[in-house]
């Protein structure tokens, strides 16, 4: 196999690798994609500004989140249906992540459980939370959490409703897929992805099956997840979940600068600028074209993340300059978790870091810390 030089290299492994459901399931936005497309582009487009002989011996792209020490300004981001993408796959990414230094979020609609999941790292993780009518439920997911030893809550503030995934609809998407010719004909073109998943007991919606009345097979399973995606969310919802949780709460998916104010006064630590990958509302603006009037917008009242088409060190450290604190990456871990199971996810971290590293020197910037908006070149500032 050759060397993996860049995340570009591990998706294409990762087509290889994984069924073609799986693989659109990752890749697709909603719609026309075009939210999806500008988050690559827009990135694209920003240049950065080289400097020499600034002398930038001794740096590091170490720097907090949350307060704890991190090994690059970076968290994987919550994505769900790992377990399908690699068997186990929640598990093995938190793993690697953990071990790299970096945070980990489990999926609500995670394969593996809360308690998969913390068994197998024993280390405090993120629990992603989306809000469902069923409120019982909810408390139940905070309460596992907490016992699991969770040391962030990540609310998911725009998946009221599922965004229309073309792809998907045309696979007929299920966990685990359905028999049918079409499916089969696909899986017997992956026979490592085949066998991996028949070495495990996991192939379900771990933090739903088995814990909610009446939802016990994959069909009543699907039902009851159309169901319940709170159209009815608002900022009360926010504040009583707050208070139920008690500990560090990140909110996801604001786009909109009088959001983010919200989000402040509602007593978030952190937000993070979000279009959900390009999978919800297509037509919205890239999270980075949003990212500093929001960043402004929330004034240092918490810290200001960024998601959605941060591909390489390069992403990070241009997100970084425009009022980014740190950032989140999906797809591009699950590229390596799907190509190469665990070890592939600390291959694309290790990318990233030593992208960044790279940058951060020719940039003339030692320290996550000094990087601004001097970095960028001077049509971008």
């Amino acid at each position: 196999m050759a060397p993996m030089t860049c995340i570009e290299d591990l998706r294409q492994l990762y087509l290889k690798r994984v069924p073609r459901m799986f693989v659109d399931y990752c890749e697709s936005g909603s719609w026309t994609e075009a939210t999806l497309r500008r988050n690559l582009e827009d990135f694209a487009r920003i240049p950065l500004h080289q400097r020499v002989a600034v002398g930038v011996e001794g740096g590091t792209t170490t720097t907090t989140m949350l307060g704890e020490e991190v090994a690059l300004p970076l968290a994987l981001a919550p994505v769900g249906m790992c377990g399908m993408q690699h068997a186990d796959g929640e598990m093995l990414a938190a793993k690697a992540a953990l071990d790299f230094g970096v945070p980990f979020t489990l999926s609500t609609m995670s394969v593996c459980s809360i308690e998969d999941v913390a068994a197998f790292v024993k280390r405090p993780f993120w629990f992603q939370l989306y809000v469902m009518r069923d409120h019982r439920f909810i408390e139940s997911l905070i309460d596992r959490a907490k016992v699991a030893g969770c040391s962030a809550l990540v609310l998911t503030l725009d998946l009221q409703v599922m965004g229309q995934r073309h792809r998907d609809i045309k696979n007929g998407l299920s966990t685990p897929p359905k028999p049918t010719l079409k499916n089969l004909a696909n899986l017997a073109l992956h026979p490592r992805w085949c066998l991996g998943m028949a070495r495990t007991r996991r192939h379900q919606f771990g933090n739903i099956a088995g814990h909610v009345e009446g939802v016990s097979d994959m069909s009543s399973l699907a039902a009851w997840t159309a169901e319940q995606f709170d159209r009815g969310l608002n900022w009360n919802d926010v504040e009583w979940i707050k208070n139920r949780w008690g500990g560090k709460l990140i909110l996801k998916g604001v786009l909109d600068p009088d959001d983010a104010r919200r989000a402040v006064d509602c007593g978030a630590d952190a937000i993070v600028v979000s279009n959900h990958g390009g999978r919800q509302l297509d037509g919205a603006p890239s999270s980075i074209s949003v990212l500093p009037e929001i960043a402004s917008r929330a004034g240092g009242g918490c810290e200001v993340w960024l998601d959605g088409g941060v591909r390489s060190g390069q992403d990070v450290i241009k997100a970084l300059a425009l009022g980014a604190r740190a950032v989140m990456i999906g797809r591009a871990f699950v590229y390596g978790l799907g190509a190469l199971g665990g070890p592939g996810v600390t291959t694309a971290l290790e990318l990233i870091r030593g992208e960044l590293d790279l940058t951060m020197v020719l940039c003339g910037v030692r320290t996550v810390a000094e990087i601004d908006r001097r970095v960028l070149h001077e049509a971008s500032r």
